[in-house]
C-alpha cells in the first residue's frame, strides 16, 4: 500500500487546488480564490479532483508548478501597491522586453521570472498568516480582471 504524501498539489479548471492532511488523518481542500488571492476550503471537492483525473480540466501539479500557477493567476487578476506588486511588474518588464524583441526567454530570465514568483508566493502566504493569527494584511490590493 503507496503512502499518500501531503499536501498535493492540483490544477482544477484553471485555479490552483491544494489537499493538506487533517490531525486526525482525514483530508482538507482549499481552491483558489480569483478575487481575494487566498484559497477557499472546498473539502467538496476533493473526490472530483482525486477520481476524475482524466478530465482534461484537471491535472496533477508540483509544488513548484503550484506556487508558479497561482502566482500567474495572482498576477493577472489582482492590482495594487507595494513590494509584491512591485515584483509583478519586474516579471511582466521580463516578459514584455522578450516580446519586444521577438524572442523566448532566455533561460537567465525564466530563472529570474520563477524566483519571483517563488518569491512573492511565500510573500501572499506570510500575509495569509498574520491575517489567520488576528493581525491586519500588510497589502492593499483589489481584484482586477482587465488588468
Amino acid at each position: 500500500m503507496a503512502l499518500t504524501r501531503f499536501p498535493m498539489y492540483f490544477e482544477y479548471f484553471a485555479r490552483t487546488f491544494r489537499i493538506d492532511e487533517t490531525p486526525d488523518g482525514g483530508m482538507v481542500g482549499y481552491l483558489y480564490n480569483w478575487r481575494t488571492g487566498g484559497f477557499d476550503p472546498r473539502t467538496d471537492l476533493i473526490d472530483r479532483v482525486l477520481f476524475d483525473m482524466g478530465h482534461p480540466e484537471i491535472s496533477t501539479l508540483s509544488a513548484r508548478d503550484f506556487a508558479d500557477e497561482t502566482e500567474r493567476n495572482r498576477m493577472r487578476d489582482l492590482r495594487g501597491d507595494g513590494p509584491i506588486f512591485a515584483l509583478y511588474d519586474t516579471i511582466r518588464g521580463v516578459y514584455a522586453q522578450a516580446k519586444a524583441e521577438g524572442r523566448r526567454l532566455t533561460e537567465q530570465e525564466a530563472d529570474l521570472a520563477h524566483a519571483l514568483r517563488q518569491r512573492t508566493f511565500r510573500m501572499w502566504e506570510e500575509d495569509f498568516a498574520r491575517q489567520a493569527a488576528g493581525e491586519p494584511s500588510s497589502l492593499n490590493y483589489r481584484y482586477d480582471p482587465n488588468g
